[in-house]
């Protein structure tokens, strides 16, 4: 049987947006997202799916097809969804902004949570029309450390074993009713470094008798920037920022350390192991040669988010159920920001894609992480639909 599933997920919409604003409202920061995880249990429990509590606050839910078919392999697709705000403040002025003050849900995850639960209400009423099992994965901290990895080490990707995953981002480039999507890399690798430049402390007016951590440190900044310039291959991306530079107390006075920290994106695990390796290399090298020392941290962050082909196959013939084949895009590069749910890729074949939600005539023009971020809430509709055909086209084709 087919299931036009655009036509059941317009005729929930108000309930769509009607919890959209709600977690819109109530934003919640990574792994203090109780509220939004209660009112994710007590939507499953009134849906009658089941669930595990996972990663403190996440959740994963259950749908399990009742179609009983002999002589087919019954398979698990999981669809993902974050659920954690941002510590920003809410500039908008609308009756859904925000109420927690200094907490704003800047890059569309109550979105994401609220598509993720419409389409666990439709698929959950139509269980009698496939075999196999859907799970729905609500991730908490994406913005932070990723719960993905906790997720992943609690088991949510067995009993039953999944096979594949499919996420979804809004994307406020891309006009409402259109998606992007791409093979391969879709998200750079993330390494944040901090460095702590160590010299000798003296007066401003002697500097002979002091080692000037300051113009140590601002030998590094400058070296740093070679990596990406003059080390690695030019159409490879990659970006090595320093993003802060802290120390001194006083005009004359030259101060025993100054602290830096910056991030690495890169796009393959060459260039991130070899970024890495060179930053080490760098402030170690100048700092002996201008007779100072260091200490230096480089976290591994969240790594590349890749697309599998068969994956994103999946994605685009759906999409052209809901959406039409002329608006589904090509994504041309990947993007150097950073996504939990490349953990996910790395464990199971997976693709993630974007959903546009830009509408300039209703000046929803402004990016994700801005104060004024906001979406174009028609796309809520599309994201249930697309997410459920994406599902039962899985489960459902041979």
């Amino acid at each position: 049987m087919k299931i036009n599933f655009k036509d059941e997920a317009l005729l929930i919409n108000n309930e769509l947006v009607k919890m959209r604003r709600d977690f819109h409202e109530h934003p919640e920061l990574g792994f203090e997202e109780y509220r939004t995880s209660k009112i994710i249990k007590d939507f499953l429990k009134n849906e009658n799916i089941p669930y595990l509590e996972v990663a403190k606050t996440g959740v994963c839910a259950i749908i399990k097809g009742m179609k009983k078919e002999e002589d087919k392999e019954e398979k698990c697709i999981a669809l993902r969804a974050d659920i954690d705000g941002l510590p920003m403040v809410d500039k908008k002025v609308c009756s859904y902004s925000s109420k927690e003050k200094g907490k704003m849900h800047g890059c569309g995850h109550d979105a994401h949570t609220t598509i993720l639960l419409g389409v666990a209400k439709i698929l959950n009423k139509h269980k009698d029309s496939f075999s196999g099992c859907v799970k729905l994965f609500f991730e908490p901290a994406e913005e932070t450390t990723g719960g993905a990895p906790l997720m992943i080490n609690e088991g949510v990707l067995e009993n039953p074993k999944v096979d594949k995953i499919v996420g979804l981002h809004v994307e406020e480039t891309l006009d409402v009713g259109k998606i992007m999507v791409k093979e391969g890399v879709v998200n750079a690798a993330s390494n944040p470094f901090f460095i702590t430049i160590k010299g000798r402390g003296g007066h401003g007016a002697y500097p002979h008798m002091a080692i000037d951590p300051v113009v140590i440190s601002s030998h590094v900044v400058l070296a740093l920037q070679t990596i990406v310039s003059r080390e690695i291959k030019p159409v490879n991306p990659a970006v090595v920022t320093v993003s802060t530079i802290n120390g001194g107390t006083a005009e004359n006075i030259i101060p025993d350390e100054v602290k830096l920290s910056g991030t690495i994106r890169t796009m393959t695990l060459e260039d991130r192991a070899y970024a890495v390796k060179r930053v080490k290399e760098i402030v170690s090298s100048i700092c002996s040669a201008m007779r100072g020392d260091y200490e230096i941290n480089i976290k591994e962050s969240y790594p590349c988010l890749y697309n599998d082909n068969e994956t994103v196959n999946l994605v685009r013939e759906s999409a052209k159920t809901i959406l039409g084949e002329e608006n589904i895009l090509e994504q041309e590069a990947p993007k150097l920001g950073v996504e939990s749910f490349a953990y996910f890729a790395l464990e199971k074949p997976s693709a993630f894609y974007f959903l546009g939600v830009r509408n300039e005539a209703k000046n929803i023009i402004h990016s994700a992480h801005n104060s004024l971020f906001d979406i174009d809430e028609s796309a809520l509709a599309l994201g249930v639909a697309l997410q459920s055909e994406i599902a039962f086209n899985y489960l459902t084709n041979r």
